[in-house]
């Protein structure tokens, strides 16, 4: 009888990890009935002797043990794939795909989203122009783009202000590259040259007239300087011959460096000082309506920069491999190391209030700033301190 119950079980059984728990499945039948099959060898040895209606007894006991006996068992498989929550899907447009951002990617490879519920596709929008039309459009939920961005939509005159709620980096990640070896460098020879420049009203082609400025060299008078290229395209551009410096992002400046197409002979982030470059950002609609996603975004990302912070470049390298398959693992580590080394990754998410400063100084050297904007007005740091209290 056991058996035949055991053939159609297994007849219909299709996914049994998936199904709720009963006796009636295979794994719990096949028990039963080996308890069946000792009783019935040992059957014999006391029937003559047994009183009547001890045998019933005996078949109770047998379905007793099996459920003693798998009642643990249960406990582990009996989750009918209900025991995880379905993730919640974020939408992030990243500005551009450079190992600048190593926190967010560690945070991907690493399931810190994914602990926190979240499931991010991650979409780069090549700009931060394009990056906030996206995020204004609907067609992101969350964005990491330059903070001067926000400044521009709130000056332009919105219901819907764009809020930064957490800081990814908090130097620029550019590097002055020259076409030429040069032994010993210095700023003064930029003068008379052909310099290759950032889409003007972005945060990287500000950051570069200001350090040329602190260095004595008008960007507009002592050198020829070009601003009229593609944010994608300027790496092709300095390639095929144009400029005889260009302002570039890792892992093109180190890639071209190995290559020798150009050598590094600056950073920008060490000479502009401490700013919130990159941030991560949103709609205060949005952020109104998804608290616990900001709150649980924000939470992923400070893990994230606590693991970078205490592991080595090349820890750090290996995490975020998948995500620069066509970059040499050298390469890798040698940018991170060289983005650690100078305090480029922010530690924590807190956007604070002489980092917002010199953000506005900048942007008004360049002459780019509307207005100056409280921090408050446009920077929400609640859900950061939240995630380092946590």
């Amino acid at each position: 009888m056991a058996e035949r119950q055991l053939e159609k079980a297994l007849e219909r059984e299709e996914r049994p990890d998936r199904r709720p728990f009963s006796f009636d499945r295979p794994f719990f039948l096949g028990i039963h009935t080996f308890w069946l099959r000792a009783y019935d060898k040992v059957k014999p040895r006391f029937t003559a002797c047994e009183p009547r209606g001890l045998t019933n007894m005996k078949k109770w006991a047998v379905w007793l043990c099996s459920l003693l006996l798998l009642l643990p068992l249960s406990a582990c498989t009996n989750d009918g794939g209900q025991s995880e929550k379905p993730l919640q899907k974020v939408r992030l447009a990243e500005v551009t795909h450079s190992i600048f951002y190593a926190p967010q990617y560690v945070a991907l490879a690493k399931g810190f989203f994914k602990e926190e519920g979240l499931d991010v596709e991650l979409t780069t929008t090549w700009g931060g122009d394009k990056t906030m039309t996206t995020l204004l459009s609907g067609g992101a939920d969350i964005a990491l783009v330059g903070s001067e961005t926000s400044i521009y939509v709130y000056s332009q005159g919105t219901d819907d202000p764009v809020i930064n709620f957490a800081q990814l980096t908090q130097t620029d990640g550019t590097f002055l590259v020259s076409r030429k070896k040069i032994g010993h460098f210095t700023w003064e020879m930029l003068k008379g040259s052909t310099f290759l420049g950032q889409r003007k009203g972005g945060m990287p082609q500000m950051v570069g007239e200001f350090v040329l400025k602190k260095h004595g060299i008008d960007p507009h008078n002592d050198l020829h300087l070009i601003q009229n290229v593609d944010f994608a395209n300027i790496a092709n551009a300095f390639a095929s011959g144009t400029g005889d410096f260009v302002q570039l992002f890792e892992p093109t400046a180190s890639i071209f460096e190995q290559e020798g197409k150009g050598y590094i002979v600056a950073s920008f982030g060490t000479e502009s000082g401490r700013v919130p470059y990159t941030s991560y950002m949103a709609k205060r609609s949005y952020m109104n309506e998804n608290k616990d996603v900001i709150e649980k975004f924000t939470r992923a990302i400070y893990k994230a920069q606590q693991w970078v912070e205490s592991h080595s470049a090349a820890e750090i390298a290996k995490a975020i491999q998948p995500y620069f398959k066509d970059t040499d693992s050298a390469i890798i580590e040698k940018v991170v190391e060289r983005y650690k080394s100078q305090g480029t990754y922010a530690t924590d998410p807190i956007l604070d209030e002489e980092e917002w400063n010199n953000l506005q100084t900048i942007m008004a050297e360049a002459g780019e700033l509307p207005k100056r904007i409280d921090l408050n007005t446009l920077v929400d740091s609640s859900f950061a301190k939240k995630a380092m209290n946590d």
